[in-house]
């Protein structure tokens, strides 16, 4: 903890000391006379030990020892250079990379030293035809290119693997509490823009580039001190960042908040020796509100009729039934609103150190840190239904058809919820590279490169956890209604009196503490031999080991339990730690209805309560001890072997320019899984539909090995038809490997969302370490007309034929010999309790079910336990008193026995089980209109296959779809002159799948269409002087997703504008 403490302090001191030696060396930078900025690249990138043309024929990524071209530049009367900055300038940068690279490959460039057209990275992406982003917060994140999720594009550092860890907990839905860090995406929300040089995309594969990526490599190309000329340059920026969700916060702090940065690069005028540093300081306060219903049950209707969702006397009016018994239809179990406060802060550091002892030899060193803090307090309104209705709308849809209305009427009340939640998680990114480029002779040079990099993302919760959650309530409704016809459910309810604080009291707290980390270690020597005229070989080949280690660990504590048995509770232990105020009122683009009886909620800091609430509930006995329900520690390391050769050709075909790359690499993978696998003791049933899995202190380890090895041809070839006129095909065979989940050993278990007797199902999950990599033969054409150097016009076609897509197989088996208290079979528990309700004409609901069993388990009489029932049991409204019910919920626990029958799980394993082709067409373009300084740029992505999701399928099928297929399309107003630069952008995302298996029903996820408007403008007060304002997601924007038709709502949150007004100092 010391050298984490230690490590986390240094990292802070070096970015904030980057930005104060700029501040103080900017006065001397000022006196001196600047003959020229920092070069940037003005034509495509180059691989070690060349200059830029024949790399970019290569297309190989930039690595540390790139050597860029010098800019274009004009001169002024006296001869001093002058250096076209500014969009256009990003521009025609980004395009010059584009026509000179072989195959399919598209860039971004910093607009001027320390200034990249975006704040965020994932934002400046989506410019680029066919990649589209997910968003947090509304802040890009997760990038997708040509239909393929984060997952499967590999994402590099000046040419090297970048380590990455993402548990995504901070602005999820529901879901997010229970995080898992076990993918392969990285969280371009990590990275400060203002670091970075060049952006570049490759969109097929080479023999040089690194594997993982089916969808696109995306290479991150930072600054180096000998790219640009001797001397001292650099720049220092400082914005103000005002979010508009924080207008009428209750604690959310400064509604402005800072963002720092500081570029500097020096170089001696020999060229010998350089240094290059940068920091950046950017904090983010930010409110949100949103939507969400915890899960869809997705049943025939005839399971609907009979599980105890309507009323067996058959007074339950339904409207729009089904006609077909067998048709699916989706019942929600709650619906609930949420309220944040929250805050973001991101620090990055680099520093690079380059000498040059001799003419021919380069010697770089290099470090990267960034840190990423995120954190909400969130608020919650519940209401959950505890059936059966006594009325039911569904929608009429033939496929499934969704309960758009339902109400049911309480005998007695019920408690509302108002769980208060705390989510924190600290990551962190850092990488330290050596690296020497010998250019061993005038056309032969060698490049060795080494690295490590570490990504971890922990809890950073002041508890430990990620998610800390105090569930608390008031029993106080008596009757409840949601309406699912619009954006977000509409709540209606009854209350049985004035609502007070007094009221409120604790039921159950949980925590969440989940980590992922990765550690990479890399090794590569690459060859370059120059034959002249253009043409080359390179050859090479790297060592990478990579160790990735996941863990989660959840508790459960009883505290006044689910019927609320000690309500006042929180305010006579934590006196003031809530503070009521009007949830819903904080909404303005939902309509949450206007319920004057749901307008109350109440607030508080959960872990702060929990710290509180925990420890004197501990203190009454084992009932009420913190109990672990899951332990997970997962570890998988990769060894990988390669070699590649690739030969380059540069000739005329037919008096036509022409370039054909050819290359073979050739991959070795080694893997080994171990997972320490805590044995479930049990899975009790706590409450009607509420079940907890109870982890002994036995654990076990188990583990597996997998390896397979892959040979990746890839040529492309290029014809210049006609001048400016470029036509491309390309074939590459590339390789995405598993998910780091599907390839744990380990087994866990979930209770089921509801008694087993009424259709509840326990599911079970397992990996498979034997899994083989995702491989696609990919194929690339287009065509490209760049009749200005700033303007063109480009049409693409792609095809990639996909092996081994990994889908979900599925079994039934019973596991670690766990009984079911729920089964309702003959001559269990459960059993004769379901009989006597049949006997009694009763409903066969959840409550019911529970609460009859538990007396039978408390009394040992099925006749004393039915009198008991009968005694608190209303005829007329055909339910118990809820009062009664509260009681038995805390009085007792329903534990499994030797009568009852084991569990019979459907259990999911990962499998290499689908083919799949996925195509489409990519149409872009960009025009500038003379010398107005007036442009427009435009692409168009359309992406098909078929991996789609069946909604229509039972949830027992296997489905298998690929996640984040979806068209996309941008738009760009530009103006750039009299050092005016303006933008206007519009990006727009189709409906896209962005989970599958969600939940006992195996919902998929569907995310809803989303365009954002931004807008960023600049202005050179001086030539050394710019002020900036950026206004982002103008239209505000909702995000909206849901499962398998748009009223079964997952997710609604708002979005609101955020608007930066900054300088920044260039010398």
């Amino acid at each position: 903890m010391k050298a984490s403490g230690l490590t986390s302090t240094l990292a802070r001191s070096v970015s904030l000391v980057a930005v104060a030696t700029c501040l103080t060396l900017t006065t001397t930078a000022f006196a001196q006379t600047q003959t020229g900025a920092e070069a940037t690249n003005a034509q495509p990138t180059t691989p070690p030990g060349t200059t830029a043309d024949p790399a970019a024929a290569a297309g190989q990524l930039t690595t540390p020892q790139t050597a860029p071209a010098s800019e274009s530049a004009a001169t002024d009367g006296t001869g001093d250079e002058i250096v076209v900055t500014g969009i256009r300038a990003s521009l025609e940068r980004s395009i010059a990379i584009k026509r000179n690279s072989t195959g399919i490959v598209d860039a971004i460039s910093a607009e001027d030293i320390g200034k990249f057209p975006d704040t965020n990275l994932a934002e400046s992406l989506q410019r680029i035809t066919g990649v589209s982003i997910n968003r947090t917060n509304g802040e890009g994140a997760l990038v997708t290119v040509r239909g393929f999720g984060p997952s499967y594009n590999l994402v590099t550092l000046n040419g090297r693997q970048l380590a990455t860890a993402n548990v995504s907990v901070v602005g999820g839905d529901q879901n997010a509490d229970t995080a898992q860090g076990s993918s392969r995406s990285f969280d371009f929300s990590n990275l400060a823009s203002e670091g970075v040089r060049t952006l570049e995309v490759y969109k097929t594969g080479r023999a040089a580039i690194p594997t993982g990526g089916i969808g696109a490599t995306i290479n991150v190309v930072t600054r180096r001190p000998l790219d640009g000329k001797g001397g001292l340059t650099g720049s220092v920026g400082a914005k103000a960042l005002y979010d508009t969700s924080t207008d009428g916060c209750l604690d959310c702090g400064s509604k402005v908040t800072p963002e720092l940065s500081g570029v500097l690069n020096w170089a001696d005028p020999t060229d010998r020796f350089g240094v290059s540093l940068f920091g950046s300081y950017q904090k983010r306060n930010f409110t949100s509100i949103s939507a969400t219903s915890n899960d869809w049950n997705i049943i025939p209707y005839s399971t609907f009729l009979s599980g105890g969702f309507v009323r067996s006397d058959g007074s339950t009016v339904i409207t729009g039934a089904p006609t077909d018994p067998n048709q699916l239809v989706g019942v929600p179990n709650d619906s609930r609103y949420h309220y944040a406060e929250g805050s973001r802060e991101r620090i990055n550091g680099q520093a690079v150190l380059q000498f040059k002892p001799i003419e021919t030899v380069t010697l770089t060193a290099d470090a990267l840190f960034a840190q990423n803090r995120q954190e909400e307090i969130r608020s919650d309104l519940s209401n959950w239904f505890s059936r059966p209705f006594d009325e039911v709308r569904f929608d009429g849809n033939p496929t499934v058809a969704t309960a758009t209305y339902l109400h049911e009427t309480i005998n007695g009340a019920k408690d509302e919820g108002f769980e208060a939640q705390n989510r924190a998680q600290k990551s962190r990114v850092q990488d330290y590279g050596l690296n020497m480029r010998w250019d061993i002779a005038d056309n032969f040079s060698l490049n060795i490169d080494g690295h490590y990099s570490k990504a971890s993302s922990n809890p950073n919760n002041p508890n430990g956890a990620s998610s800390t959650l105090v569930g608390m309530g008031a029993n106080v409704v008596t009757a409840h209604s949601v309406d699912y016809s619009g954006d977000i459910p509409k709540q209606d309810i009854t209350l049985n009196g004035p609502l007070t604080v007094a009221q409120v009291g604790s039921q159950i707290g949980r925590t969440f503490a989940s980590s992922q980390e990765q550690r990479v270690k890399e090794i590569r020597a690459d060859f370059g031999w120059d034959l002249g005229g253009g043409s080359r070989v390179d050859f090479g080949g790297n060592f990478r080991n990579t160790v990735m280690d996941q863990t989660r660990v959840a508790t459960q504590q009883t505290l006044g339990d689910w019927g609320i048995t000690n309500p006042g509770d929180v305010e006579r232990l934590a006196p003031g730690a809530l503070q009521s105020f009007c949830l819903i009122c904080k909404f303005r683009k939902f309509d949450p209805g206007n319920d004057p009886e749901s307008q109350i909620a109440f607030r508080g800091n959960a872990a702060g309560i929990y710290s509180i609430l925990s420890p004197y509930y501990a203190g009454l006995g084992a009932a009420n001890a913190v109990g672990i329900t899951t332990n997970e520690d997962n570890r998988v390391r990769e060894k990988i072997w390669s070699a590649y050769a690739q030969v380059t050709w540069k000739g005329e075909i037919a008096n036509a320019p022409a370039t054909l790359v050819g290359g073979l690499r050739y991959e070795k993978t080694k893997s080994r899984s171990i997972s320490l696998v805590a044995v479930p003791a049990g899975i009790n049933w706590v409450s009607d539909n509420d079940f907890t899995v109870v982890i002994s202190n036995q654990s076990s380890y188990l583990r597996d090995r997998g390896s397979y090895d892959n040979f990746l041809p890839s040529i492309d070839f290029q014809v210049e038809l006609q001048q400016n006129l470029i036509g491309r095909v390309s074939y590459s065979k590339t390789i995405a490997r598993p998910e780091y989940g599907n390839l744990f050993t380990s087994t866990s278990v979930n209770g089921p969302p509801r008694p087993i007797a009424n259709g509840g199902i326990a599911t079970a999950s397992t990996g498979n370490a034997q899994l083989v990599p995702l491989e696609s033969d990919n194929f690339d054409a287009s065509i490209e007309w760049y009749y200005k150097p700033d303007s063109y016009v480009s049409l693409g076609l792609f095809d990639k034929r996909v092996r081994n897509f990994i889908g979900n197989g599925q079994f039934t088996s019973d596991l670690f010999g766990l009984r079911d208290p729920s089964s309702g079979a003959a001559g269990t528990r459960s059993g004769q309790a379901r009989a006597a309700l049949q006997a009694l004409g009763a409903d066969q609901s959840d409550v019911n079910l529970f609460a009859l069993t538990a007396l039978l388990d408390q009394t040992g009489s099925i006749t004393a336990a039915t009198t008991q029932f009968q005694a608190n049991y209303n005829t007329t409204t055909r339910s118990l008193n809820d009062d009664f019910v509260k009681q038995i919920n805390s009085a007792r626990d329903v534990i499994a026995n030797g009568t009852d029958v084991l569990y019979q799980f459907q259990v999911t394993q990962p499998v290499n089980n689908r083919d799949a082709e996925i195509y489409g067409l990519e149409v872009a373009g960009q025009h500038f209109f003379g010398s107005t300084g007036f442009g427009v740029g435009a692409a168009y992505t359309l992406v098909r296959g078929d991996v789609g999701f069946n909604i229509g399928a039972s949830p027992s099928e296997d489905q298998f779809a690929l996640l984040g297929l979806s068209d996309t399309f941008n738009a760009t107003l530009i103006y750039d002159k009299y050092g005016l630069s303006a933008r206007v952008a519009y990006n727009w995302r189709d409906k896209f799948l962005s989970g599958i298996n969600r939940q006992g029903s195996r919902n998929p996820e569907f995310t809803k269409p989303f365009g954002q408007l931004d807008v960023n403008i600049s202005y050179d007060i001086t030539p050394n002087f710019a002020v900036s304002f950026e206004g982002i997601n103008l239209t505000e924007q909702k995000l909206r997703t849901y499962a398998r038709d748009e009223s079964q709502l997952w997710f609604g949150q708002e979005l609101r504008r955020r608007f930066l007004l900054g300088g920044r100092f260039r010398f």
